[in-house]
């Protein structure tokens, strides 16, 4: 796999940070395509997920390509390791938040796979399960045909816990990150892009991240409906 500039610093820069503070657990790269088209989907449990997933991605080797919120792309050098290793950014609540779904689906075309957080924002849910999530990975499914994997992620809320704001680099801090089998979704290929279709089809990532999460976490599945949060204020991704 080729990789940029950019990409190679922030290797030498982070991956050696994450082989220090995280004893990491890589599950399903059977299930990580090397190349062509594809949607990642994961649940976000806290802001130093997206470095372990990349991480694991990386070891695959698969290169993360990852919706993001513009705001990030305006912190100095942050903002040019996001645009120069092809980060897709996200403008919340303007008129152009659906260019982000417009790159992706261009992307995945041309054979690359975006990592989407169907939740559009780190979960509310008190026990950190999947909550109720946003329709995009939904539309890039029906846009483009590609296969959503999930990947279910657990144990980066120690090292930042989005509750609390406290952050704890404690070496070797345990973190297991699993690739699933494609999420079924045969019953809707073809379908039209109705608000129905997409909420059912959002909510079988959904249930199918909860229950791959669940099974990493060693405990059951929560029963009923995804947690909705009282004011959800994520992103339309």
């Amino acid at each position: 796999m080729r990789r940029g500039f950019w990409l190679r610093f922030a290797e030498v820069v982070l991956r050696p940070l994450l082989i220090v503070f995280t004893k990491r657990t890589w599950r399903g790269y059977e299930n990580v395509p090397v190349t062509g088209p594809a949607i990642f989907v994961a649940n976000h449990t806290s802001l130093a997920d997206p470095l372990v997933i990349a991480h694991f991605l990386y070891d695959r080797p698969r290169e993360m390509r990852v919706l993001v919120k513009s705001s990030l792309f305006t912190i100095p050098l942050v903002g040019t390791v996001l645009r120069s290793s092809g980060q897709i950014p996200v403008y919340r609540s303007t008129r152009n938040a659906g260019e982000a779904l417009e790159t992706a689906a261009a992307r995945i075309r041309a054979g690359e796979a975006p990592l989407i957080y169907p939740e559009g924002t780190v979960t509310r849910d008190p026990d950190l399960w999947p909550m109720q999530g946003k329709t995009g990975a939904a539309r890039l499914f029906l846009d483009t045909g590609a296969p959503v994997i999930p990947i279910a992620q657990w144990g980066a809320h120690a090292l930042h816990d989005y509750r609390t704001g406290k952050v704890r680099l404690r070496p070797r801090t345990p973190v297991t990150v699993s690739a699933g089998p494609p999420v079924d979704l045969s019953a809707f290929v073809g379908a039209p892009p109705t608000g129905a279709v997409l909420k059912e089809i959002t909510d079988v990532i959904m249930r199918r991240l909860r229950d791959d999460l669940a099974e990493l976490r060693g405990v059951p599945a929560p029963t009923g409906p995804l947690y909705v949060p009282e004011a959800n204020t994520g992103s339309a991704q």
